[in-house]
Formats: C-alpha cells, sequence, structure tokens
C-alpha cells in the first residue's frame, strides 16, 4: 500500500515538475544563422543603438543580429521572466511605454 502511494506520488511530482519546463516562451526568436566567430553567443554591446527606440520586433531582429545572438526577446517591466542565462539570447528591456532602456544578454 506504501508503494503504490509513494509510486502515485512521485509520478505527480514528475508531472507537474514536467508541466513547468516548457521549451521556450513565446517572446524567443530563434534563428540558425549567426555571424562567424561569435559561436552565437551575444555581445550586448553591438545593440546598444536600440535604447531609446520603440521595441519592436523589426527592432528585436535588427539587434539580434548585431549582437551576434541566436535568439532575442522585448521584456516588458511586468514581465514574469526566469532567470536562467542564455548566452545566445539579447534582451531588450523596455519601460511601460515600450521604449528600450537597457540591452543586455541571457
Amino acid at each position: 500500500m506504501f508503494r503504490t502511494r509513494a509510486s502515485l506520488a512521485t509520478l505527480l511530482v514528475a508531472a507537474v515538475l514536467a508541466g513547468c519546463s516548457t521549451g521556450g516562451s513565446s517572446g524567443d526568436k530563434a534563428s540558425p544563422a549567426a555571424p562567424a566567430g561569435n559561436d552565437g553567443r551575444c555581445d550586448a554591446s553591438g545593440a546598444d543603438f536600440a535604447i531609446g527606440k520603440p521595441g519592436t520586433p523589426e527592432l528585436l531582429e535588427q539587434a539580434r543580429k548585431a549582437s551576434g545572438s541566436q535568439m532575442g526577446r522585448i521584456l516588458k517591466p511586468t514581465d514574469m521572466i526566469t532567470l536562467e542565462y542564455r548566452s545566445e539570447r539579447v534582451n531588450l528591456n523596455v519601460d511601460d511605454k515600450g521604449v528600450v532602456t537597457r540591452v543586455n544578454c541571457g
């Protein structure tokens, strides 16, 4: 009886954890092509031109290419985000009005 309950509890925990881990978020935009020499890793200084501009998908794509990143996302002040560091991702942080205030990798 105890083994059955322990097995069911283990399966329940595994199911809950599997539901929490996703393959990515809807804000991530991936691209297979990256400039040669950086292995797809982000260099945020290449995308500093985006600061002060409206955060649009087009600007995100320009920043992604300029930083050499494989993917990018726009982060709003109210967005809930995970804290894992992804060296191949560029982040455009925007304010309440949608204007880019910070560019960073991760």
